[in-house]
């Protein structure tokens, strides 16, 4: 398959672009200028000019693939309007085609779980970061009956190659001599290494059905102080740990913070039932250790 892939040089899009083509398929990353294209072409990817803002670019990369990857996800306060005007331009230009359309969507939309792992058939209640990816879910599963083989994945928190998350608190440590956590430190995060949920992706290429939607999660949730822990310990700050208050973390982080402070357990097992997903990456703790400079 030639796959249109967002955010194809991102964390997920990078990982997923990486996993697609090894398995044989034409990578086509969406490149808004000539020096992202040319970062595309050197990773031996085709690139398609294109920003997701501008609708008919997405829809002139979108007509000349087989399937479309939507893994960009931009870090600012316009992230809203560029995801649904990307998203719905992806809708548009695949009407009657019957192509397959996997949309990054996220566990935020489940909220705070409680004590009950949350599956793809709990009830929504998102957190106010990503409240937009709501309709638009419902706006793709929608479109089926014109012809949009749409599937919806959700991942939970990822980490690997230096994911930012992770790395935030890695870089306290190393500033700060203690790691910051937002929280209580018991707020418990699900998690998913990005090279697991990026198999996650091509089986869901490859054989899921229209319609569908996948958590991308996978072990148990971990309380965040432990994660901070061993960010701080392999950052040479000998495992000390520091709260940062919400209303504080929000001042640097907006609504992201309350993302960081959300205590959530989420269940990938549809995944690994439907579809054969086998996770098998290191964990979080594991993840965040192996950056430690190894022994003198």
């Amino acid at each position: 398959m030639r796959i249109l892939i967002t955010g194809a040089t991102g964390l997920i899009g990078g990982a997923v672009a990486r996993r697609v083509a090894a398995a044989g398929h034409d990578v086509v990353g969406l490149a808004r200028s000539e020096a992202s294209a040319a970062k595309l072409t050197g990773m031996g990817y085709q690139a398609a000019h294109g920003d997701l803002d501008d609708a008919a670019s997405i829809a002139n990369a979108v007509r000349d693939v087989d399937a479309v990857v939507h893994a960009a996800s931009p870090n600012d306060q316009n992230s809203a309007a560029y995801d649904e005007v990307a998203t719905r331009a992806i809708i548009d230009a695949l009407r009657g085609a019957s192509k397959r359309f996997l949309y990054t969507s996220g566990c935020f939309l489940y909220g705070a779980t409680g004590a009950t792992p949350a599956t793809e058939d709990s009830p929504l209640n998102p957190l106010e970061l990503v409240r937009f990816r709501q309709p638009l879910e419902a706006e793709i599963l929608g479109a089926a009956d014109d012809g949009v083989h749409g599937i919806i994945l959700r991942p939970a928190w990822v980490y690997g190659h230096h994911a930012w998350t992770t790395m935030m608190m890695y870089g306290s440590a190393k500033e700060h001599g203690a790691a910051r956590y937002v929280g209580n430190g018991q707020n418990r995060w699900t998690c998913v290494h990005a090279d697991d949920l990026a198999d996650l992706y091509l089986l869901a290429l490859e054989k899921a059905p229209a319609g569908s939607i996948y958590n991308g999660a996978h072990g148990a949730a971990v309380p965040l102080i432990d994660i901070a822990r061993a960010a701080s310990e392999s950052a040479g700050a000998e495992g000390r740990v520091a709260a940062w208050p919400l209303e504080e973390a929000r001042q640097s982080l907006g609504g992201f913070a309350d993302a960081i402070a959300c205590d959530q357990l989420v269940s990938g097992e549809r995944a690994e039932r439907e579809l054969g997903w086998r996770p098998s990456r290191h964990s979080i703790l594991d993840e965040l250790r192996s950056y430690a400079p190894p022994a003198a």
